[in-house]
């Protein structure tokens, strides 16, 4: 079987083999086969050792595909079934779970320091427990959601992650007001993602904020009101609130530098939602003053803060009525041979999402 393979923590390349094998099938588990799946930062932070994940490992958690088979004691799944791959399953019964924050649940992330591949030099891990750059991938059947007939394998990928988490951000987390003013620093799959959720919610005025002119210029299709380069933010605030600072921001980055620019974006009393996946050791400074001070709510959005079923069928139905464009997300397209270009164009910020077909 093929699969691209990290062999160290810091390559800045995977290297797609053929003697790569998913193990772990048995009970309560399915096999998947992938045909598509998005590159999500989260991997290339995994790659470079911003998020821990124990290696030699497949990338990739962001896919969808069809069950070639499932374990003893599965029920509701069967070999033909088409389903997007949920990297953070809900077990249903931890505490988490119980008080309806599914998005918590710990269960998932145990999976990630089980090897779910093999090959002839060893155990290979999958990131977030998944590793969707295989052909194929063995999961507990929670991480298996069946999908409609109606929505394509590159669509239902992208909700299984970057989509999600941006909509849930605005409309979960932030619970974006009718009428507000928004700030979204980060314009990838994700931030997009989050600008068409606060557009959904009724947001006034949208500014979007990137290095890359490419990504501004996409944000404005996707419901940003304008789009500014990082150095032209506290130009923007003046103009749009009068210098009193936004009343959501979001940080869709993962760095304390620009949550500390998000954080002085923000107006007295307005939301902060932190949407990136930083590292450990990337601390955020506040003083107690400002903190007591200001007022304004921080809150973080770990895969679109609420319950992932429940938004998964949302992004789907909202999709369906031409209220939020997945497709045109989707600005490159490549097969698993290729997947080190994807890779680079992640890096450059040139694409939004690149597909990678299977």
């Amino acid at each position: 079987m093929r699969a691209a393979l990290l062999h160290e923590i810091g390559q800045e390349k995977l290297e797609v083999l053929d003697d790569v094998e998913a193990v772990g099938f048995g009970p309560g588990k399915v096999r998947i086969r992938v045909r598509a799946t998005g590159l999500c930062h989260s991997d290339i932070s995994a790659m470079s050792g911003v998020l821990p994940q124990p290696a030699p490992f497949v990338p990739g958690h962001e896919g969808a595909g069809e069950i070639l088979d499932v374990g003893d004691g599965v029920t509701g799944l069967s070999p033909g079934d088409r389903v997007l791959l949920c990297w953070l399953p809900a077990c249903g019964v931890c505490a988490a779970c119980k008080r309806g924050q599914t998005q918590l649940c710990l269960a998932g992330f145990m999976n990630a320091g089980v090897p779910n591949f093999k090959r002839p030099g060893g155990d290979v891990f999958g990131f977030a427990g998944t590793g969707t750059f295989a052909e194929e991938v063995v999961v507990d059947a929670g991480c298996a959601v069946p999908i409609p007939d109606d929505v394509p394998f590159d669509i239902a990928a992208l909700i299984g992650c970057g989509v999600t988490t941006g909509l849930g951000a605005a409309i979960n987390t932030a619970k974006v007001t009718a009428g507000s003013s928004v700030a979204v620093i980060g314009c990838g799959g994700v931030g997009i993602s989050a600008i068409q959720g606060a557009r959904l919610q009724g947001a006034a005025q949208i500014v979007a904020v990137d290095p890359v002119e490419s990504r501004r210029e996409a944000a404005l299709r996707f419901g940003a009101t304008e789009a500014v380069a990082p150095d032209a933010l506290a130009d923007a605030k003046q103009r749009v609130t009068a210098g009193e600072g936004f009343d959501y921001v979001f940080e869709v980055v993962g760095r304390s530098a620009t949550a500390r620019t998000a954080y002085e974006t923000t107006r007295r009393g307005g939301t902060l939602c932190v949407v990136g996946a930083g590292a450990l050791d990337d601390f955020l400074q506040l003083n107690m003053f400002e903190l007591f001070f200001d007022e304004k709510k921080i809150l973080p959005s770990m895969y679109g803060g609420g319950d992932v079923q429940t938004s998964y069928e949302r992004a789907i139905t909202l999709w369906r009525a031409g209220r939020i464009d997945l497709e045109s997300l989707i600005t490159h397209r490549v097969q698993l041979a290729e997947i080190n270009e994807a890779i680079d164009q992640m890096r450059t910020g040139v694409a939004l999402r690149t597909c990678i077909e299977i």
